[in-house]
């Protein structure tokens, strides 16, 4: 799983970090609210690990703003406060599930593992449009002009971060940690790869180009050609 952990004390974040990584899941820390839902909307994951006392925005703040940007991602409240109005506040906001610090970090897995099964059954996320492109995060499909594109894991991950990031350029480095989830070797051409495999298809089914390369600097999905 690709875990999401909002935590703002160094101690439990190492502790959640090194444990969710020994179990083989991919692990992404943010230290305060500040534009969660707007990384959450911009990459995948598969579930959020979010602490309440968090400094700037908290984390019934975050999991509200997560939830009014339709996205669907499982969230698990952990926190110190046990008081059952803050249990209810946090589902109330649309937290999945809430565990009270101190807590087994078996128990943890075990609800994550839970989300996982359960899957996620709100179908909030909205398509995502741009010109012909049509992304179904909830299916993990992308059409043209509503043809449905037959496109591997990877490439799917590609057209979605591209089209979140449409008109913007979108360098190698990013394309590794959104795409790739970090597991991305800088020196290898596998981001030109796919960017190949991807226009070539989308290309099969539009007039114009859609993605075209900024040289020195990335990619950008664009209805026209951006100026050099």
């Amino acid at each position: 799983m690709r875990i999401l952990v909002v935590e703002d004390d160094p101690e439990i974040s190492r502790f959640l970090i090194r444990g969710l990584t020994e179990e083989h899941h991919s692990v992404v820390l943010r230290t305060d609210g500040h534009d969660v839902a707007a990384l959450v909307a911009a990459d995948e994951f598969d579930a959020i690990v979010l602490d309440i006392m968090l400094p700037g925005q908290d984390g019934f703040a975050v999991c509200r703003a997560v939830r009014h940007a339709g996205l669907d991602t499982p969230i698990i409240m952990v926190t110190a406060r046990d008081d059952v109005r803050d249990r209810v506040t946090g589902l109330d906001e649309g937290a999945d599930d809430y565990l009270t610090k101190p807590f087994a970090f078996d128990e943890l897995l075990a609800r994550l593992r839970a989300l996982a099964r359960r899957g996620r059954t709100r179908h909030l996320t909205h398509l995502l449009h741009y010109g012909p492109l049509t992304v179904d995060p909830v299916a993990h499909t992308v059409a043209v002009d509503g043809y449905a594109l037959p496109l591997t894991a990877t490439e799917y991950r590609l057209a979605k971060f591209l089209v979140r990031r449409a008109e913007a350029i979108v360098t190698r480095d990013q394309l590794a940690q959104h795409v790739w989830g970090g597991a991305y070797d800088p020196l290898s051409n596998n981001a030109d790869v796919y960017v190949g495999y991807l226009r070539r298809k989308l290309q099969a089914h539009t007039a114009d180009p859609l993605i075209h390369t900024v040289r020195g600097l990335g990619y950008m999905l664009k209805r026209q050609v951006p100026a050099s």
